[in-house]
């Protein structure tokens, strides 16, 4: 099973290959980033319920495509920002474990901010 860094390796020799690394600023990674999410959401638009499990399932691989270049996007900004993505990410769902306590907001997509003055 690929690592982050096997992942993050991999999407860097593509674009070395490419030389595209001059093209890759911040913002102009952030924008694509963001791009390939609307992609992702498209494939999500004017469905709900039962036909969009079944239109997900159907359109699979173009699901599994727009979420790699989500990530790849993701995996770019972090190695280009020296951003150790698992070391970010384990301390954010520990941040989001104390905003969300398992207790108040189980079963409730309410935000962290109702449940400070005990809503």
């Amino acid at each position: 099973m690929p690592t982050l860094d096997d992942l993050t390796q991999l999407i860097l020799r593509f674009r070395d290959e490419r030389h595209w690394k001059q093209f890759h600023n911040p913002k102009d990674v952030a924008l694509s980033l963001t791009l390939e999410a609307a992609e992702l959401l498209e494939l999500t638009q004017w469905k709900n319920g039962d036909e969009l499990q079944a239109h997900l399932a159907a359109n699979k691989e173009a699901v599994g495509d727009e979420l790699s270049d989500v990530l790849g996007w993701i995996l770019i900004f972090a190695h280009d920002q020296q951003i150790d993505l698992a070391d970010a990410f384990t301390r954010k769902v520990e941040k989001n474990a104390l905003k969300y306590p398992a207790d108040k907001a189980r079963g409730s997509a309410r935000k962290y901010t109702a449940y400070e003055d005990g809503g």
